[in-house]
């Protein structure tokens, strides 16, 4: 009998590893649908038999291990870590120094900074797993949609390990962006449109070639792999997590990982609560944020200049949604003048080169502090999910 099992978010249908893994299903066999310009329903999540994981694994253990090196605690993946070479899983590791204490403006603040990653973004979180799994399963191509960061992640990633990437892009990708893809050997197709068109392409093409596909939520592995920073906050910190969390939104997974995570260690009773969740968009791509609110979902053509957030259809919008809800959060979005001003300020005062989209935990955190809704008394954490590197084209912009 396998550890887990896959439960589908829409209707609560609960399949086995077989049914899923064999016949290499993405979303619910049962309800599960991708249309264009849409979120996707009937998204997967894996979920364990906790009850018989909180007799193999204790809180005082699991708070020795070493941060970055989610192969650490093999109970909690969908993977048999016996199929791996002790040098393909340390290709993989993460900084474990992550977690940080700063003052800025004179508050303390946490940071986690993911901007040192093997390819400097947060996404290489999700494709490790993605790509893991893949070798499980004797598959050697894989293809994903990007704006940018899961492209060069996927790409990185599998030059590492030996696998063959194909990434889907908007024409308006970053130009650095475009030119890490290339340096990791990945084949690139531009397509001629915005990300929500690349989404729709891959996934044409995926299914026609028979290749394993990575698309943020499509592939329920995504969203599983993210959840790992939750653990390795949970350990840098030493069990004492913080009360809220801002975490930058576009498709809605990173926010969807990060929920699971600390419910798992929740379920696992190693914390008493959950963190608030913080859901920051761009006013110009502020799609959660406005279902968040009304409940209702209209695509609307996104336009920010934070790239790495920049999603017209959030495929993983209900997830997403879901984890600020049950959080107890709140969705806000920031202008990208706010956003500029803030990457700038929080560049010069921390010293973590950080990127236009995770800039926008810094802008919300200060929206909200000025208008005094954060309490100073409570523990904030920023999530920094991408190095500024990946386009300085906002570093040149001058006048905010």
């Amino acid at each position: 009998m396998s550890s887990y099992s896959y439960k589908c978010f829409k209707c609560s249908e609960i399949y086995s590893v077989e049914e899923i893994e064999k016949g290499i299903h993405y979303l619910c066999p049962k309800c599960g649908k991708s249309e264009k310009n849409k979120p996707l329903e009937g998204v997967l999540t894996v979920e364990y038999h906790y009850n018989e994981l909180e007799k193999k694994i204790s809180r005082e253990e699991f708070l020795r291990l070493t941060p970055g090196k989610f192969w650490l605690y093999p109970d909690l993946w969908p993977l048999d870590f016996n199929n791996f070479e002790d040098d393909q899983l340390n290709k993989l590791a993460l900084p474990a120094d992550q977690l940080f204490n700063y003052k800025i403006d004179g508050k303390k603040l946490l940071i986690q900074d993911e901007t040192r990653n093997p390819t400097l973004s947060y996404k290489d979180r999700a494709t490790s797993l993605v790509v893991l799994k893949a070798i499980e399963l004797g598959i050697t191509e894989i293809a994903a949609a990007s704006t940018g960061n899961a492209g060069s992640s996927l790409a990185g990633i599998c030059s590492r390990l030996g696998l063959k990437s194909r990434i889907y892009v908007p024409q308006n990708i970053p130009e650095e962006k475009r030119i890490q893809i290339e340096a990791y050997g990945a084949e690139l197709k531009i397509v001629e449109g915005d990300y929500d068109k690349a989404f729709d392409l891959c996934l044409e093409d995926s299914k026609k070639n028979n290749w394993y596909n990575r698309n943020t939520a499509y592939n329920p592995l995504t969203i599983e792999g993210k959840k790992s920073a939750a653990y390795d906050i949970f350990v840098s910190a030493k069990g004492e997590i913080p009360d809220v969390i801002f975490v930058p939104v576009g498709d809605g997974v990173i926010i969807s990982g990060i929920y699971k995570g600390f419910k798992e260690l929740l379920t696992l009773g190693w914390i008493d609560k959950l963190p608030k969740l913080i859901a920051v968009q761009s006013t110009g791509s502020d799609a959660l944020v406005r279902y968040f609110n009304t409940g209702k979902f209209e695509y609307k053509a996104a336009k920010t200049l934070a790239d790495s957030i920049l999603a017209g259809a959030p495929r993983n919008l209900y997830l997403a949604s879901d984890a600020v809800k049950k959080s107890n959060g709140i969705a806000i979005a920031v202008t990208d003048e706010e956003i500029l001003l803030a990457q700038k300020e929080f560049i010069k005062q921390t010293g973590i080169l950080c990127e236009p989209s995770c800039a926008t935990t810094y802008a919300a955190y200060k929206s909200l502090a000025e208008k005094d809704k954060i309490d100073s008394s409570i523990k904030v954490l920023l999530l920094i999910t991408g190095n500024g590197l990946k386009n300085i084209t906002s570093l040149r912009i001058k006048g905010v």
